[in-house]
């Protein structure tokens, strides 16, 4: 190994002296080079190889270059760049190779060596840094994808970027965004072949003999592209996809209009084919050529695509009547009511559409429940708090079980004061399954401690105790432990905190919200600190090594604490505590004895 190393190091040694020559490093900084080096070659050359050890080594090499790039262009200095930088680029690509040679599953290892490349313009490396890596991860589409945009994108081979997408295609034959990509880059081959055969006609130079194939012009291999991979890929997503593409080039008419008839033929049922028809329209209107024309016009003439935009979508509901076409309608409706405009008309008319559209699907019963939430922020935004209560009453009719739905109305009663809260949350009780009820519950005692008198709310707190699961009663007895102390003050929290402590379970938070009540008061007993650690420990001792530290520390700091009880602790902390956690507390305990904790 040592012989290894040396060798290694005295390759070295002619790029060492040609950067000390030349005046970009001292000799006492090729010294450390040589040193690091070493270190670094001796951690490659063991018998047990870790991963780390050879991305430290890339990491130090790149570091490097990029000094003397940097050192390059302080002292102006461009010259014996084959000596000094070909000779470390050459060691990084050996130890990348040496690495995804070893580790050939990690990707991360892959990509990082291709970044280098292209970071050092490595352009014959990289083709051979994907072949190798395409060979062994041949199974993921984006590695495929990425190899074919560098070809075709720096290197401006389209040829070679159109055997890359085939090859991928055989090993993933039904992959949408391969043909996606596949479908762009002819595209993007076809848009390059039209600017070339422009740019020679613009100067009068003969075609003879260069071939320009009109059907490639007109982008008929993109279209081959497309008719295979709609055989083969079901779905409307892939077909809008598709279009996307095809719209951002300016001779695909033809390719559009036939993309856009097999939509319509053979997804006529699909709710995303009628929110693509309706949302073209917008579209279909902005390209039609505009003179000057005023505001008050512009303004009309937007109302009026948006007109036509919902014409479409009343036919899609009355088509398609499903949640999915009312959700696709809806959405419509609030982009454009959320849009700016300085037209009060155009806003005015958009709330009543949107508003409108709400109601319809609420009384055909298809509105999806998520959108009665945004239907009521709506309504009390627009001040009509009279039919955010209606609304509101009616989405807990038909979802009676659902808790989001009881705290959206609640919150409305709340919000505006009403005097039927009480009722309401009564009957969300009633309606929903003890089991997820702790949002209801939170809102309730909140509400409370807000409205009603002390007495009510502590009975409303004893009662949350029983109605919620064990799990959630955790929660309710930490915000009584609190509310309790905000009004009832240091002697009736105590109590109470006894009285919690009969029935489990527990948090920790319980514990620890009791220990900083404690703390609060000006005669803080360490007495009363150490029953509410013991009590907390016997819960979660073999779970937390935080809570012994935290104890621990109170015994040291509190004039009443005894240091001597320390040991007691640690040996008990030792024993209690499971698995890694003995390890985590003793090196905090090392750090608390040593005042770094």
């Amino acid at each position: 190994m040592a012989e290894r190393v040396e060798q290694r190091l005295e390759d070295r040694i002619p790029e060492l002296e040609q950067l000390e020559r030349v005046g970009l490093f001292t000799r006492k900084e090729i010294r450390a080079v040589l040193r690091k080096a070493s270190a670094l070659e001796y951690k490659i050359q063991r018998r047990a190889l870790r991963k780390e050890d050879f991305i430290n080594y890339i990491q130090y090499e790149v570091n490097l270059l990029e000094l003397i790039k940097k050192r390059r262009a302080r002292i102006g200095y461009s010259f014996k760049k084959d000596e000094i930088e070909h000779s470390i680029l050459h060691r990084v690509h050996s130890l990348f190779n040496r690495a995804t040679g070893k580790w050939k599953d990690d990707v991360q290892l892959w990509l990082s060596h291709v970044a280098f490349c292209k970071q050092w313009n490595a352009k014959h490396q990289l083709s051979k840094v994907f072949s190798t890596m395409l060979a062994i991860h041949s199974n993921k589409p984006a590695l495929w994808i990425m190899a074919a945009k560098w070809e075709m994108e720096t290197r401006l081979s389209s040829e070679s970027a159109r055997h890359l997408f085939l090859r991928a295609l055989r090993f993933h034959p039904e992959c949408p965004k391969l043909y996606q990509e596949y479908f762009r880059m002819e595209l993007m081959h076809a848009e390059k072949q039209r600017k070339e055969k422009k740019d020679f006609e613009q100067a009068k130079m003969d075609l003879g003999e260069f071939n320009y194939s009109e059907e490639i012009l007109n982008g008929e291999m993109a279209r081959i592209v497309y008719r295979d991979a709609s055989q083969k890929i079901k779905g409307v997503e892939f077909q809008l996809a598709v279009l996307s593409i095809a719209k951002l080039f300016d001779f695909t008419q033809d390719l559009q209009k036939e993309i856009l008839e097999s939509l319509q033929a053979r997804f006529a049922d699909d709710p995303l084919t009628w929110d693509y028809m309706a949302r073209r329209e917008l579209e279909l209107g902005s390209l039609q050529p505009t003179e000057q024309t005023t505001k008050q016009k512009k303004v009309s003439e937007m109302a009026q695509r948006e007109e036509r935009c919902c014409a479409v979508f009343d036919e899609a509901v009355r088509a398609v009547p499903t949640e999915d076409m009312w959700k696709c309608y809806i959405t419509f409706c609030l982009e454009r009511y959320k849009r700016k405009t300085n037209s009060g008309e155009l806003k005015q008319k958009r709330l009543e559409r949107t508003l409108s559209v709400f109601s319809k699907a609420h009384e055909s019963s298809l509105l999806p429940e998520a959108l009665y939430k945004q239907w009521l922020q709506l309504l009390l935004d627009s001040n009509l708090s009279e039919k955010a209560v209606e609304v509101a009453e009616a989405a807990t009719r038909h979802f009676s079980q659902s808790v989001e739905m009881w705290q959206m109305r609640l919150q409305v009663l709340i919000q505006l004061e009403r005097d039927d809260v009480t009722q309401c949350f009564e009957d969300a009780i009633k309606h929903v399954k003890s089991k997820g009820t702790l949002p209801l519950w939170t809102l309730w005692v909140e509400w409370s401690e807000g409205t009603n008198s002390k007495e009510d709310t502590e009975a409303l707190y004893q009662r949350s105790l029983h109605a919620t699961t064990p799990a959630e009663s955790m929660t309710m007895k930490e915000m009584y432990l609190d509310w309790t102390y905000r009004n009832g003050g240091y002697k009736k929290v105590k109590k109470l905190f006894t009285s919690l402590c009969e029935n489990r379970p527990f948090s920790l938070d319980f514990f620890r919200k009791m220990i900083q009540i404690e703390k609060e008061q000006e005669s803080c007993k360490m007495l009363h600190l150490r029953e509410y650690y013991e009590r907390a420990l016997r819960e979660f001792g073999s779970t937390n090594t935080d809570l012994w530290l935290d104890y621990i520390k109170e015994e040291l700091s509190h004039p009443k604490g005894k240091p001597e009880n320390c040991g007691s602790i640690h040996w008990r902390a030792m024993k209690m505590l499971q698995g890694d956690l003995v390890e985590d507390f003793v090196s905090k305990y090392t750090l608390l004895q040593t005042g770094h904790l």
